[in-house]
């Protein structure tokens, strides 16, 4: 199997994994738990997974001077503890649907960040794109339909989202440096322990006092698959496929995963899809997309995109 191949493989098994965690999510929040006692579960469960593994396979590697530390201690930030808080906060809060379109925009950031960080070039299309996908994120986060009884505070769970798209999308453009100097376990390692320490003190009391002993199997599974493979696999998949792709390089995998969640969420009855939501999916992946075209003159073949959860 090609390299090339492997990363689309990788890329299509962390979408898959992402899409289908927007419903699964809604069976364990916030009944039998609540979104920082899952974030704590995940995030302690993933940094002993991933420092053990760190202490076996790469035990000289060390990230090593002041630059390249605090940039560890900024992705440990962004990537994970305040990621991961506004993430379960917002779809705790809104539908299925609406998380997953609203995860669109992280391309868009990344994109802008990229121009900031890394000097990227923003052409005219990325200016329009930007303009775009902004506007199909705005009329989604303030639209009211008819599932507001449901969701009563879907509009602040929007923002939660789209917050949480914003500060992963600088996360894929701070981490690529590290992954690419770096062994993916040391550096995994190392944020899944700064974004421990960020986001454990939010969770604790709650995972502590949740009624472990009224759990039925289908949520001990729901729970395990959000440790294991929407953060351990997806995780190290995504930050695998940065060695090999730059951040601003978006695909088609970043609009394959809210089409794959909205198909699992409607066959799961735990959300439907209306005209206006397609409709600002619409505008959003048209944004994506032209932010997504690299200028002529520095065109690479090689397309790849990270998602966020």
């Amino acid at each position: 199997m090609s390299n090339q191949l492997r990363v689309h493989a990788a890329l299509f098994l962390v979408t898959l994994i992402y899409a289908a965690n927007y419903s699964l999510s809604k069976d364990v929040m916030p009944v039998y738990m609540t979104p920082f006692g899952i974030v704590t579960l995940r995030v302690l469960g993933a940094s002993s997974f991933f420092a053990l593994i760190k202490y076996f396979v790469a035990p000289q590697d060390k990230i090593t001077g002041w630059a390249d530390n605090r940039r560890s201690i900024l992705c440990g930030i962004c990537g994970i503890g305040v990621n991961q808080l506004l993430f379960f906060s917002g779809l705790n809060l809104t539908s299925p649907i609406s998380a997953s379109l609203l995860q669109t925009i992280a391309p868009i950031v990344v994109v802008i960040a990229s121009a900031i960080l890394l000097s990227e070039k923003i052409t005219l299309p990325r200016v329009l794109g930007i303009a775009v996908g902004a506007a199909g994120a705005a009329t989604l986060i303030l639209s009211r339909n008819a599932q507001a009884a449901v969701y009563p505070h879907a509009t602040l769970g929007n923002l939660f989202i789209l917050a949480n798209a914003t500060v992963f999308g600088l996360y894929l453009v701070l981490v690529q440096p590290l992954m690419r100097k770096y062994h993916a376990f040391t550096v995994l390692a190392r944020v899944f322990l700064v974004g421990a320490i960020i986001a454990v003190p939010f969770g604790w009391h709650d995972a502590l006092t949740a009624n472990y002993a009224s759990f039925p199997l289908k949520i001990w599974l729901e729970i395990g698959y959000m440790v294991v493979f929407l953060t351990i696999l997806a995780y190290l998949l995504n930050n695998w496929a940065l060695k090999y792709a730059s951040p601003a390089l978006l695909g088609v995998y970043i609009y394959l995963q809210p089409v794959l969640a909205v198909l699992i969420a409607v066959g799961l009855g735990k959300d439907h899809l209306t005209w206006g939501k397609a409709g600002q999916a619409a505008l959003i992946f048209l944004g994506v997309w032209l932010v997504s075209q690299k200028p002529k003159a520095a065109q690479v073949p090689a397309v790849a995109a990270v998602q966020n959860e």
